[in-house]
């Protein structure tokens, strides 16, 4: 009770605060791992400290952005976006990706605005916040275990790691085991190490149900209690076995860490963009799409989506207004191919959109880059003419063109195996090339360069500007 009453007077002066003084817009953005959530973040705030590359935003088109400029944040006990060392490495002499997210950060950047319409020659510029919250989708998954009890959570994890080779440590770790034994630490350490280097390996072989997500960016709760317990098998466990002990870790999981991740940031997101690997996915198979598919109904499933209206952000705390589902990486394809890419996109989406759109929120599905690092290219290949991208190879340095295969017009296509559970695509076989960031020589004014960015900040905050 005394969280709720905290929230909703919080609400309220976020809310008086908005209406009559500077309005501030949190935007959160999230993502499962190498989504692109850093560069997101680092490109988008250059490209509006220098807006020449972002003529998609009205506000900017109109010439009624005067300045933008980086403040400190509001929250005080949340770290700072490292932007600089960001922006850094990927504009250096050596571009390289900067680190990806493993905590939450934040950063404000406030903007000068001249207002618009009829009313505008009588009111002179106003300031705007955006204050931009990063924080790994991993952790955002967890939301979806507050409903779920420890017995409930194993069963689901165990059934679905049955025929999971990543899983087969764990699995032969629980032959034998006995849930009702008395409670023994070492035990109890052993299977939490196996079961983390299950959660690694099904992430890096595509799968996106990896929960808890602490268990994969543990920070500094690493080898506390906390983030020491598995599923087990169920029993009708007693009091100091295992299993009990398990029970009890799993609930304080859910109270101390999924919990206050919920209060402190994410109930005070009023727009969202949830960054999506979709070409990895597809490279990884159907399972992977599928997979994929799935987690993001149940990423949009902890929203709380619906329109911020006075009184229902005074009463009932913010809602989030606007999600945007962006499917990163489109330098990755040849620009004739962007459009089938944003439609596999809201295909994938199509379920998690439909229940926010019918809460009051707006959604959209687009294809973007952050940053672009290739170039397009035409190239003959037996006899016909091959649309290919150019980019800086990841792993070599060296330059290379590539090819990464035809996306079907229609994602039918692409939804109907992954939905079937295939194995391998029935039709086309589809790459991924990894490309360093390009060395770049930017003009006065200019912000890195970037697909769609420009579009994206417009659906994001552009009408609030």
């Amino acid at each position: 009770m005394a969280d709720g009453i905290t929230r909703r007077v919080e609400a309220a002066s976020d809310t008086f605060a908005s209406a009559f003084m500077e309005p501030v817009i949190r935007l959160g953005v999230t993502g499962l791992a190498r989504s692109g959530k850093t560069v997101f973040i680092t490109s988008l705030v250059a490209n509006m400290l220098d807006r020449a590359r972002m003529p998609q935003l009205t506000a900017q088109a109109e010439g009624r952005i005067m300045a933008a400029f980086l403040q400190p944040q509001p929250d005080d006990t949340v770290p700072r976006f490292d932007y600089e060392n960001h922006l850094a490495a990927l504009t250096g002499p050596d571009p390289h990706w900067p680190d990806s997210t493993r905590a939450v950060s934040e950063l404000r950047l406030s903007l000068r605005v001249r207002p618009s319409g009829l009313l505008s020659g009588l009111q002179g510029p106003r300031t705007v916040h955006l204050d931009i919250v990063d924080y790994p989708g991993e952790w955002l998954l967890d939301l979806g275990l507050m409903d779920k009890s420890y017995a409930e959570w194993s069963r689901e994890v165990l059934e679905r790691i049955e025929n999971r080779t990543e899983a087969a440590p764990f699995r032969a770790a629980l032959d034998g085991l006995k849930p009702d034994a008395p409670h023994d630490e070492p035990k109890a350490q052993e299977l939490a190490r196996s079961f983390t280097d299950y959660l690694n390996a099904a992430r890096d072989a595509g799968f996106y149900d990896c929960t808890p997500g602490r268990f994969l960016l543990p920070g500094d709760l690493d080898g506390s209690p906390v983030l020491t317990f598995a599923p087990l098998p169920a029993s009708d466990a007693p009091r100091r076995s295992l299993a009990r002990e398990m029970e009890r870790r799993f609930e304080a999981y859910k109270k101390q860490v999924v919990q206050p991740f919920f209060r402190d940031h994410f109930a005070k997101i009023d727009r969202q963009v949830v960054l999506v690997d979709a070409l990895g996915a597809i490279h990884n198979g159907p399972q992977a799409v599928a997979e994929m598919r799935s987690a993001m109904g149940d990423i949009l499933s902890s929203f709380r989506p619906g329109r911020n209206a006075f009184l229902t952000q005074l009463f009932m705390g913010k809602r989030v207004e606007r999600i945007l589902f962006a499917a990163t990486k489109a330098d990755h394809l040849h620009h004739t191919q962007h459009p089938r890419l944003a439609a596999i996109m809201e295909a994938l989406t199509r379920q998690a959109r439909d229940r926010a759109d019918f809460a009051g929120a707006r959604t959209e599905a687009m294809a973007i880059a952050a940053l672009r690092a290739t170039v397009e290219e035409t190239l003959p290949h037996d006899g016909r003419n091959l649309d290919c991208v150019r980019g800086r190879l990841l792993d070599t340095g060296k330059q290379a063109a590539f090819y990464p295969g035809e996306l079907p017009q229609d994602p039918a296509r692409i939804l109907s195996q992954a939905q079937s559970g295939a194995e391998s695509w029935l039709d086309a076989d589809y790459g991924v090339m990894r490309f360093a960031p390009a060395q770049m020589s930017l003009k006065p004014g200019e912000g890195p360069p970037h697909i769609r960015l420009d579009r994206a900040a417009q659906f994001l905050f552009g009408d609030k500007l």
